[in-house]
C-alpha cells in the first residue's frame, strides 16, 4: 500500500473538527437545559495557566487549516480570533472544513519532503511536510481539540469517546 500525505492529514482533521462541531452543539444545549451562562464554558479553564476553551477551538482550527495549507504549498488563510459563542466557534469549524476541502489533493500528494517553516525570529522551525504533519501539526491539533472536549467532560456536558472519534 502507498503511503498518502493527504489520507493521513485532512480526512484526520475533517473528522475531528466534525466531532468538535457536534459536541459544541450539545455544549449550546447544556448551558440552555441548565440555565448556565455559556461564558461559564467558553471561557473555563482546566487550570488557570491554561488557555480557556474558546481558545481550544481557536487553535485545533489553525492546526487544521494552517497544516492543510502547507502541505498544500498554499497561504494559510488569517482568521481574526473574535468568536464569543458557540454558534460563532462553530462556524469556524465550518469555513476551516470548507477551507480543507478546498484544496486540491494532488496538491497535497507528494509534499512528504516539501520543507515548511513555521514561526519567525526565534521561534522558526523547519521541517519536511510529513515530519510537519506526524510530529508537530497533528500532536498540536489532537492537544487543543482534546483539551477542549475535556473541558466540556468536566463542566457536566454529556459527551463520550464516541462524540469524540465522530464518523468516520
Amino acid at each position: 500500500m502507498t503511503f498518502s500525505i493527504h489520507s493521513a492529514s485532512i480526512p484526520v482533521f475533517k473528522q475531528i473538527l466534525g466531532s468538535l462541531a457536534a459536541i459544541l452543539d450539545k455544549a449550546q444545549t447544556h448551558v440552555q437545559d441548565k440555565k448556565i451562562d455559556p461564558n461559564a464554558l467558553l471561557q473555563y479553564r482546566l487550570f488557570p495557566d491554561m488557555l480557556p476553551f474558546v481558545r481550544q477551538i481557536q487553535i485545533a482550527t489553525d492546526f487544521a487549516k494552517g497544516c492543510g495549507a502547507r502541505l498544500a504549498g498554499v497561504a494559510v488563510p488569517p482568521y481574526e480570533d473574535s468568536e464569543q459563542s458557540f454558534a460563532e466557534l462553530k462556524a469556524r469549524i465550518v469555513k476551516t472544513i470548507a477551507f480543507l476541502d478546498s484544496l486540491p489533493q494532488a496538491d497535497i500528494e507528494g509534499s512528504e519532503t516539501r520543507a515548511i517553516t513555521t514561526g519567525s525570529g526565534e521561534k522558526t522551525k523547519h521541517f519536511t511536510g510529513q515530519t510537519y504533519l506526524f510530529h508537530y501539526a497533528l500532536p498540536h491539533f489532537f492537544f487543543h481539540a482534546t483539551t477542549a472536549y475535556d473541558i466540556l467532560r468536566h463542566n457536566g456536558v454529556e459527551v463520550g469517546k464516541k462524540d469524540f472519534i465522530g464518523s468516520y
